[in-house]
């Protein structure tokens, strides 16, 4: 790979990082509102500079080649940097003012955000911040929320989707529960167990199938539709259950179950409406909330 990094490009390392971080040329172009020729003419242009192709085609989906794996490495950080002079910048204006809704997961909405609004009042304090917590999906489309934490992939065409790193979740049980039943060594040892879970049980059953639990959709004795209330449950000693490495860890009533296992990846994605994606005040909002969410989930 060629070193002159001195002709390098801001735009065409910006289409370059968003193409890694969304998986598309397509999905890239949308979340820095540019059109797909442009970008990909972005993207060819980096390669041709640095004589080295960064992506290859398997069918439909992009895959980083060895060199853009290290071209990855090296720039995001130039990226994360540029969003904070970013922010900073916007952040000078007190003028910055009006009322920004958040949609996000109870769980995220409960135990991540709160610091984080803290923090964004400190550097704009005329902004308004309304919480819409909820596990169904707010359509941005319809302006049910501003900006939304999803742990989906936004699919419609008109929002603006940047791709945060993954977190994780881990079965987790009160150390009240473990003392009384025991720390199973295999997940054979969970059979019979009384577990906490969520409604849709479907996925989490496959999940812990996959680690070599062996569960069904009965062994769940407690389900919510609120991972807040299951939260609150497995806190409570009734069984254990699935949760956010980053609140259960953080919380010394409460252990890993198993620990041994693989955790159970959750994707992190944050939307808005392109429109919106204009307006000051949700510019620095957005950013503030990927910067965040790239500093809390990078420590999980």
């Amino acid at each position: 790979m060629s070193s002159n990094l001195g002709a390098f490009d801001w735009n065409q390392i910006r289409a370059f990082l968003a193409t890694v971080e969304t998986g598309s040329l397509s999905a890239a172009a949308r979340s820095l509102g540019l059109t797909q020729p442009t970008l990909s003419r972005q993207v060819a242009a980096l390669e041709r500079d640095l004589g080295v192709m960064l992506f290859e085609r398997l069918g439909r989906a992009l895959v980083l080649t060895s060199a853009g794996a290290e071209l990855a490495g090296s720039v995001r950080d130039m990226g994360e940097a540029a969003r904070r002079v970013s922010l900073a910048a916007s952040s000078q204006s007190q003028s910055i003012s009006g009322l920004v809704r958040i949609s996000a997961s109870d769980v995220v909405a409960t135990y991540l955000l709160p610091n984080a609004l803290k923090r964004l009042h400190e550097i704009a304090p005329s902004i308004q911040i309304d919480v819409v917590a909820a596990n169904t999906v707010s359509d941005l489309m319809r302006r049910e929320a501003d900006i939304a934490i999803r742990h989906l992939r936004p699919t419609q065409p008109d929002l603006v989707a940047r791709r945060c790193p993954d977190t994780t979740a881990r079965l987790y049980a009160a150390t009240s529960w473990l003392d009384r039943h025991g720390r199973p060594a295999t997940g054979a040892d969970l059979a019979g167990a009384a577990l906490i879970g969520y409604t849709e049980t479907g996925d989490l059953v496959a999940e812990l199938n996959a680690r070599g639990l062996p569960v069904t959709a009965s062994s769940f004795t407690w389900t919510s539709g609120s991972v807040v209330v299951a939260w609150e449950m497995i806190r409570q000693g009734l069984g254990p259950g699935v949760m956010f490495s980053l609140v259960a860890d953080a919380d010394p009533s409460v252990e890993p179950v198993l620990p041994g296992i693989a955790p159970f990846p959750v994707p992190m994605w944050l939307a808005t409406h392109r429109e919106l994606h204009t307006s000051r005040r949700i510019r620095l909002v957005f950013d503030f909330l990927a910067d965040m969410l790239m500093g809390a989930i990078g420590r999980d």
